[in-house]
């Protein structure tokens, strides 16, 4: 609750200060100004012992808790911890680890877990420790990033431990709730209806409530980091430019008040009156300014005040401009339609492209109108980025038909029917639970793992080793060195049997889109966010989780044809999603399906409803962006916003959210298509099997009489180094090149280029077949940067 003596008033808002009632001063002098706050809630502190075992440690840390009121439950492991956070009445304010025994408790593991469970962002992480523990930076470092507050050496002496305890809970526990309480001060600013702007010392915003955010006709995060000069024009920023430090370390603050000059993303502004106070949060220094705007009230029969203000009632700066005499432009009905976006309230990236774009149509020459006239035509396509062929003079006109079947849409319809509209299996038989015990590879599977992340990984020798079930394996070790157990607060067992289910959705007889694709392609996945680690980049651990998720059942269900031959047959899943993304959106749901149906397979039972929401839209878009038609759509949209200089310092947490979903498609999209730039004789081996299946949907068209999708990959005529040379600088360099300028991995271009001039070197020799491909390579084995042969590649 507030506490009411002591109350500040603040331009804009009035908060009460947390005196005790004996604490209060007669009077304040009046350059004393002192922080608002929120009084904590006085509660019965409550703690938690993880403890693997009763000790005599453990009963050392239970004395000192009682001694200081701390009300304690115990748990032995991380599930047992995991269930006391979230099922459980009680919020411990106190968590006690007991790090000393690794190999029975893993204390980071736990205090990750602890921070990622909703609600204990603020509590305090106490590790007990053995004094050796401070020798090793690595494993201090590892506590502190997993979220651990402080560490306890291991002692037998009661009052050491007794003063350890005071300390804490003197300090972080109550400045922790102290810290956890200002959310109610946020949620304050957030509900009133003064715009209030937040600056740090050098004018860079720092924090708007939603009132601002809806007058400069912007999302709420997006003015943070940037100075004020870029929304607020006259007169302030005369007054910032005339400040001198010395002006911010005086006891007596400095205030403004006048009319501003305020812009929003447009380059039209409108005067409001702002007010300005500084505010020091700690010592004699300026260290916040808060910026109140007065934005006057209108009445809707006031037409004196509308003229100049013409505001919504919503507040929303698009309606707040004034109005533009477009001068120059060709005609009215375009002038017309200037007008009519700039006074939309919502405004799209693009209506701002067509906003600027229309204002400089009004001072410039004839010739460069005419071109303007000529992108504003273009702008009115419906789809920008929608894939259209150049007029590229391929020399191979196979490379042609395979580009074009690549990008075509699946829109492709039959002149003849099919006499049979279907290719797909629905009887699958379920793994015998006996898969594991009666594994007879184990010691080299095991053994095989230890390279899981690296990007020579021989996938084939382990689809051998693993009798053709290398998904289960690779899954739950890829998954285990991310942490998605954890994440997900899902037991092992549970992610075993899905791994196992999902495995056996996958068609064996397929000659590429089978399980061993899907390991691959999590394969690829895991060592492109273990290089976002190197990089000092990051996803969170739901975005990693959904990420590998996404490629494990990328391709669950895939009958071994393409969409477009499902679309020619009359195939019911065609008509259930319209002839559109068929097989995707197929992969999608039927994984979802799978996944939901029962609680031994469900992976996200443990999961809030948002988050789980959330989860479920990054896997389904992953998904969808899979599609080839959309191919060059998903890497323009990349390039325009990663093709430049990247920061590597730049966490994706700080990137705007399109950009973030970018960077997830072209994730998964890089890892599908990711063959070519394997090492040369994993590339041959990938080719092989694609051409496979391709040349089985051909025969089934010629059989049935339908119409050819791929006419290039006929058994007969096919040469497999000219369709992979097409696929290779067609489809496949341009997005490596520009997924290695933002990870920053260069063996992938080596590969490719190596592997690129291998086809072509098989091309001019007159090598048309697989069979002739091995038997060329059994002759002269490629070596790579590394100086490593890859004779026993496959």
């Amino acid at each position: 609750m507030l506490a009411l003596e002591g109350a500040v008033e603040i331009p804009g808002i009035r908060i009460s200060l947390p005196y005790e009632e004996e604490e209060v001063p007669e009077e304040l002098p009046e350059a004393v100004y002192l922080l608002p706050t929120v009084v904590a809630p006085k509660l019965a502190l409550k703690g938690l012992l993880v403890f693997s075992k009763e000790d005599k440690i453990f009963h050392l840390v239970q004395q000192a808790c009682n001694r200081r009121e701390v009300d304690i439950s115990i748990a032995r492991t991380l599930e047992a911890t995991t269930e006391k956070l979230t099922t459980g009445p009680d919020i411990y304010h106190l968590i006690v680890i007991d790090g000393r025994y690794p190999n029975f408790l893993d204390a980071a593991e736990i205090a990750k877990a602890i921070r990622l469970t909703e609600g204990y962002n603020c509590a305090t992480i106490v590790a007990l420790v053995k004094r050796s523990f401070f020798e090793s930076d690595a494993t201090m470092t590892a506590f502190l990033d997993a979220g651990v507050n402080t560490c306890i050496v291991e002692c037998y002496h009661l009052p050491y431990l007794n003063m350890e305890l005071k300390q804490i809970i003197s300090t972080t526990v109550k400045h922790y709730s102290i810290i956890s309480t200002q959310e109610v001060l946020y949620t304050a600013l957030n509900r009133i209806k003064d715009v209030l702007i937040i600056t740090d010392n050098k004018f860079v915003i720092q924090y708007v409530n939603q009132a601002a955010a809806h007058l400069l006709g912007v999302l709420q995060k997006e003015p943070t980091k940037k100075h004020l000069s870029e929304y607020f024009v006259s007169d302030l920023t005369q007054w910032i430019n005339a400040l001198k430090p010395k002006d911010l370390t005086g006891d007596k603050p400095l205030d403004f008040a006048g009319t501003v000059l305020i812009k929003g993303k447009t380059l039209e502004s409108t005067s409001f009156p702002v007010r300005a106070r500084q505010l020091a949060c700690y010592g004699r220094i300026t260290t916040h300014l808060i910026f109140n705007v007065d934005v006057p009230v209108i009445s809707q029969g006031d037409s004196s005040i509308a003229s100049s203000h013409t505001r919504d009632f919503r507040g929303s700066f698009a309606a707040a401009r004034r109005s533009s005499d477009l001068k120059g432009i060709p005609t009215e009905s375009r002038r017309a339609s200037a007008a009519k976006l700039a006074a939309m309230p919502l405004e799209a990236p693009i209506t701002k492209i067509i906003n600027l774009l229309s204002q400089l149509h009004e001072n410039c020459s004839t010739d460069e109108a005419h071109l303007i006239d000529r992108v504003l035509d273009f702008l009115k396509y419906e789809s920008l980025y929608s894939p259209q062929m150049k007029d590229i003079q391929m020399e191979d006109p196979i490379a042609t038909e395979l580009i074009g079947a690549l990008i075509t849409g699946s829109n492709v319809h039959s002149s003849r029917r099919s006499s049979n509209d279907s290719t797909i299996r629905t009887a699958v038989t379920r793994p015998t639970a006996s898969l594991i015990s009666t594994m007879k590879a184990a010691p080299l599977i095991m053994d095989s793992l230890k390279e899981s992340l690296s990007w020579e990984f021989d996938i084939f020798r382990f689809e051998k080793i693993t009798e053709k079930r290398p998904l289960l394996y690779l899954g739950m070790e890829i998954f285990d060195k991310f942490k998605v157990f954890t994440s997900m607060r899902m037991d092992q067992t549970v992610f075993k049997n899905w791994f196992l289910a999902v495995e056996s959705r996958y068609h064996a007889q397929n000659a590429y889109h089978n399980s061993t694709h899907a390991a691959d392609v999590l394969q690829a996945i895991g060592v492109f966010l273990s290089h976002f680690s190197k990089k000092e980049m990051s996803m969170d651990c739901l975005e990693e989780s959904s990420a590998l998720i996404a490629a494990v059942v990328h391709d669950i269900d895939h009958p071994g044809r393409s969409s477009a031959y499902l679309c020619n047959s009359n195939n019911p899943l065609a008509i259930l999603y319209n002839d559109v993304t068929v097989l995707e959106n197929h992969h999608a749901a039927y994984f979802f399906k799978l996944t939901l149906c029962d609680d031994s397979v469900n992976i996200f039972k443990n999961l809030e409803p948002d988050i789980y929401k959330s989860m479920r839209n990054i896997i389904i878009d992953m998904i969808l962006a899979t599609e080839m038609t959309r191919h060059f759509e998903h890497l323009a949209k990349f390039v325009s916003v990663f093709g430049g200089e990247m920061n590597c310092n730049k966490e994706i947490a700080a990137i705007e959210e399109d950009s973030a979903l970018l960077m997830r498609r072209m994730l998964i999209k890089v890892a599908d298509v990711s063959n070519p730039s394997r090492p040369y004789l994993f590339c041959v081996e990938w080719a092989q099997r694609i051409a496979e299946e391709y040349f089985q949907q051909t025969e089934e068209e010629k059989t049935q009489n339908m119409p050819i999708v791929m006419p290039m990959f006929d058994r007969c005529t096919c040469s497999i180094p000219k369709s992979q040379i097409g696929f290779i600088e067609y489809i496949v360099m341009d997005m490596l090149l520009a997924w290695d300028n933002f990870i920053d991995m260069p063996e992938l271009i080596t590969y490719t280029r190596n592997n690129l001039e291998m086809w072509k070197h098989l091309e001019e020799e007159g090598v048309r077949t697989i069979a002739d491909v091995k038997r060329s390579c059994c002759y002269g084995l490629p070596t790579y940067s590394n100086g490593k042969s890859n004779s026993n590649a496959i």
